[in-house]
């Protein structure tokens, strides 16, 4: 009678400790995985802001690009994944001061609103006069003419509408 409590208390130990044991394991799978997915996420956050600053850095010598929102998007993708990369970008000698007077207000200066309308439209020109005819089939050169004006409109009016900073 005795052996079978003792068997009946050992199995039910077993049991006890074979659930605590399974449960601590699957608690320790669930901790590594979620750490893992928080890596796999701001990996994806640092590589969407990596795409974002370079695709800032070519808007800022082409025109149809914007340079603005990449930027933007750059640092809010940073500020998600890596502090390093993000104080990098606000310090950057070629975006940091234009990141910063964005994102406070300030807007853009007279020299940049000039350099950046300048460009816009010397490069909008350019193509729609002379690359698109060479580019394009004779059907979609006018579609693709006025879509091109239309969205150097927007971005000077964008442009124009932003505060005008002066530098101290």
């Amino acid at each position: 009678m005795f052996c079978h409590v003792y068997r009946m208390i050992f199995k039910m130990a077993l049991k006890v400790l074979n659930k605590e044991f399974v449960m601590e394991e699957t608690k320790t799978l669930a901790s590594t995985c979620k750490k893992q997915g928080q890596k796999l996420v701001r990996t994806l956050w640092f590589v969407a802001g990596t795409i974002c600053v370079v695709l800032g850095s070519i808007g800022i010598v082409l025109p149809v690009l914007p340079t603005t929102p990449f930027l933007l998007a750059a640092a809010a993708c940073y500020y998600k994944s890596s502090p390093r990369m993000h104080n990098w970008l606000l310090n950057n000698r070629l975006f940091g001061e234009y990141i910063r007077n964005y994102k406070e207000g300030k807007g853009l200066t007279v020299k940049t609103k000039l350099t950046a309308l300048t460009m816009l439209w010397v490069t909008i020109g350019f193509s729609t006069v002379f690359m698109l005819n060479r580019l394009l089939p004779a059907q979609l050169v006018l579609p693709m003419q006025l879509i091109m004006t239309a969205v150097a409109i927007a971005v000077s009016t964008h442009i124009l509408r932003l505060p005008t900073f002066k530098k101290a």
